[in-house]
């Protein structure tokens, strides 16, 4: 049984290495040697990697792949994205040309406001409590004025300051409630360290405000911290042609299809068993281009989901219809994204993706992110209407099987030839190498 350790983070890397292969592993030296293989040759490089986070002992590799021929407002992108799942740049790729034959992606920035919140419990009467907002709200934008100076010369800074009674929900419960314009940067620190001076000047405004009683003056400050629930930052992403122009087959019509597709993207809106999986597939496209350039997809993620629930029940975040034959799929989603700022101009790739990108700014990136969010729901839904998911998801993750059973390179070129025409599962893959092993031993 392993035992507690103290004094961990001050112990160098080899040595943190060493007590936790030793104490975890039955063989310490396979598993040091696997860490060491994913460490970069360039010293100042893995030096890089290792001061991004704490207790660093590898990296940890996804692969980053491209999605080229995206049209996107008459200009074309190839799509970084990395990401673990078979089947997603591919999928996204085969959207991407599908609609570079029919317009391409039209996309909008409708706003970009961002929120954070200064939470605190207030016992006391409220009209006194808002007297002193009234009065304290000037000072408080004042006092981050050495925070906000930068910000505000590039057209950003604090937009507003709200005080909100939330006493219906928790007893004494207020909040200050913020929003920022904060450009190309996505702002985390930015909006954190304004909120906690607003905290502080907060307090300490209180206790000489002549109002208040001497209980009032003492107002407890709970905490400050940015939300990542963005309505406000949000974009929209559409594609459209004639329903005419939808067919690609001449067994389904363009008429057969977009029926079909309109039928199940209504299903995701009212049934949130569907909703989730739904979504699911349009966060494949938007976290791969998230990671790829370097921005928080955890906090993406938790805005978009909450978004998806904005109307009281989870829903699909994309829309289809119909009219006057025209075939239109489109998506508003919110996205607080940055170009500047965190792993931006830190890590060697995500700067080469940005570049790749054509150098976007934030509001570009928005944009990209969502039609990388759409085009892979577009696909999804395309495959689930006609041949089903699995063809398509089961011959890109027909390699993987191959290389979890250490097939050779004969092996992979027979077993992929000869699942062209069969039924990809693990099942069936299993016995197929296994056939051919035994058929080759003979």
């Amino acid at each position: 049984m392993s035992k507690p350790i103290t004094g961990f983070s001050k112990l160098s890397k080899s040595k943190k290495i060493d007590w936790m292969v030793d104490t975890y592993f039955s063989n310490p030296v396979e598993a040091k040697a696997v860490l060491k293989q994913y460490w970069n040759s360039n010293d100042k490089l893995q030096q890089l990697h290792d001061e991004f986070i704490e207790n660093t002992i590898s990296n940890y590799y996804l692969p980053l792949g491209v999605a080229p021929n995206f049209l996107i407002n008459d200009k074309l992108y190839t799509i970084p994205m990395a990401i673990e799942e078979s089947s997603v740049v591919a999928a996204a790729s085969k959207a991407a040309k599908f609609w570079l034959e029919r317009g391409g992606f039209k996309t909008t920035v409708i706003s970009t406001t961002k929120i954070g919140q200064v939470h605190f419990n207030y016992k006391g009467d409220f009209e006194k409590l808002k007297q002193f907002f009234d009065q304290v709200k000037p000072k408080l934008v004042a006092d981050t004025e050495v925070i906000t100076k930068n910000m505000k010369k590039r057209g950003g800074g604090i937009l507003d300051i709200e005080l909100r009674d939330k006493t219906a929900d928790i007893d004494n419960y207020y909040q200050l409630h913020a929003s920022f314009e904060t450009l190309d940067a996505m702002g985390a620190n930015f909006i954190n360290s304004c909120l906690e001076q607003f905290a502080k000047t907060f307090k300490a405004e209180a206790l000489s405000f002549n109002l208040f009683t001497e209980e009032e003056k003492h107002i407890d400050i709970i905490m400050s911290i940015l939300s990542n629930y963005v309505p406000d930052c949000l974009v929209r992403a559409e594609v459209s042609c004639p329903v005419v122009d939808l067919s690609e087959s001449k067994t389904v019509s363009g008429e057969a299809f977009a029926k079909k597709f309109i039928q199940a993207v209504t299903i995701a809106e009212v049934e949130p068993y569907r909703a989730v999986t739904h979504n699911k597939g349009i966060m494949n496209g938007i976290d791969a281009v998230v990671l790829a350039t370097g921005n928080d997809f955890r906090a993406v993620e938790a805005g978009v989901h909450a978004y998806a629930s904005k109307n009281g029940q989870y829903s699909s975040l994309t829309h289809a219809k119909v009219e006057n034959g025209i075939f239109s799929f489109w998506m508003e989603i919110p996205l607080a994204l940055g170009t500047v700022g965190g792993l931006t101009g830190l890590h060697p790739l995500v700067k080469l993706a940005l570049e790749l990108l054509h150098k976007p700014s934030a509001k570009d990136l928005m944009q990209i992110v969502a039609v990388a969010g759409l085009a892979q729901n577009f696909a999804a839904l395309r495959s689930l209407t006609t041949t089903g998911i699995q063809e398509g998801h089961m011959k890109m993750h027909l390699m993987n099987i191959l290389n979890q059973f250490e097939a050779s390179t004969e092996e992979k070129h027979i077993l992929t030839n000869y699942f062209k025409n069969n039924t990809i599962s693990h099942t069936a893959v299993t016995e197929a190498l296994n056939k051919l092993r035994v058929s080759s031993e003979k």
